[in-house]
């Protein structure tokens, strides 16, 4: 079968299933302004902030606009150092080592710490980027039912390796729901077991914006790390790992989207450097969002989540691709999740708050939402 007849086929299958995609410019909304964007990860609004804009800008004037080499080449800049730092120090971890990405961060981290001899055990919603690494680490996986703590307790108990790796989010992306981090690493350490937490829609958010590990009392303790990543709320570019020194050394040696990458462009990781300054220094910012997000779920009348991201169910892929064209009629852009990107096959419009936004602005579009997906 030739390539252009197979991707035919693809193409019609994805037709037929109501999964279409589309990379379109006219659903920015910095491309259309009056847009009420409810679908960015922008969370506190940090991507637009002027200081946060300035910070990039004169790592533009003092190192280009690329990192021109790999980090164990030359291309470690002292904006790299200083956003390690300052995302070391916001999330209360001894250390810190960015990525090109939260992808690439997830996949390093995995494929350096697992072998045949280490199972992962990964939760059933977690993000594409563990899924891909848990699959390239060469490691056996177990996939844990979601946030069903019961369920983790008896992989533990049963696994026939000797390391186990346990892999969450601290908040879902997809549902919006929270994983018991307290309870989950409790687990890991009566069985001795590593525990991952992708903090990708935590920081900047949880726990006064220090992340949920950090609010759960479990920053900085030996067998929990976490990956993140800057592009949401601190509204740069990049990923990042945060654990233990001997863990930044050996990802540095063997992490191999670390080793064989580009580093971070200079200017992305100094606006994450300045953002994390901001979210130290302005709490009230995450508070703003938190109003927003309560004003978000009471409006369409669904269980308020604890972070940005409010989840409305709608049930069939053709069904919210048409709710969330209309609601882009009327002017507001959210997110329309379907298979694949929804781990439990049910489509739903996501209805992300942002710290800049209007609350009752935002409620009017979530009322709106509502009434479509009805």
């Amino acid at each position: 079968m030739s390539l252009g007849v197979w991707l035919a086929e693809a193409a019609q299958r994805r037709e037929r299933a109501g999964v279409v995609r589309a990379d379109d410019v006219r659903r920015n909304p910095q491309s259309r302004r009056g847009l009420l964007d409810l679908a960015s990860n922008d969370y506190l609004g940090l991507a637009d902030d002027p200081r946060v804009r300035d910070a990039a800008a004169a790592a533009l004037d003092r190192f280009g606009t690329g990192a021109r080499a790999s980090r164990v080449v030359t291309g470690t800049t002292a904006g790299h150092a200083e956003l390690e730092a300052e995302l070391a120090d916001l999330t209360g971890q001894p250390t810190c080592l960015a990525f090109s990405s939260g992808y690439t961060a997830n996949i390093g981290l995995l494929t350096a710490l697992g072998d045949p001899g280490t199972l992962i055990v990964s939760d059933a919603h977690a993000h594409a980027s563990l899924i891909d690494g848990a699959r390239l680490s060469r490691s056996p996986v177990a996939v844990c039912p979601h946030a069903d703590l019961g369920a983790l307790e008896r992989i533990l108990r049963e696994r026939t390796r000797p390391r186990a790796i346990v892999v969450v989010e601290s908040l879902y992306s997809v549902l919006g729901d929270a994983a018991d981090l307290a309870a989950t690493a409790e687990l890991c350490a009566f069985h001795d077991a590593l525990l991952v937490v992708d903090e990708a829609h935590g920081v900047g958010v949880a726990g006064r914006g220090r992340g949920a590990v950090h609010a759960a009392g479990l920053a900085g303790a030996e067998h929990v790390v976490v990956t993140a990543t800057l592009s949401k709320a601190l509204g740069a570019q990049g990923g990042a790992v945060l654990g233990s020194a001997a863990l930044r050394e050996h990802l540095v040696n063997t992490a191999r989207t670390f080793i064989f990458d580009t580093a971070l462009a200079p200017a992305a990781a100094a606006a994450a450097a300045q953002a994390c300054r901001i979210v130290r220094a302005e709490p009230d910012r995450v508070a703003a969002l938190h109003r927003v997000a309560r004003a978000v779920a009471d409006a369409a009348e669904i269980d308020h989540s604890p972070g940005a991201v409010q989840s409305l169910e709608v049930g069939e892929p053709a069904a919210a691709l048409a709710a969330a064209t209309r609601l882009f009629e009327d002017g507001v852009v959210v997110g329309c999740f379907r298979p694949p990107s929804v781990p439990d096959g049910v489509s739903r419009l996501r209805l992300v708050a942002r710290a800049t936004l209007d609350p009752a602005r935002a409620a009017a579009a979530a009322r709106r939402a509502r009434t479509l997906a009805a």
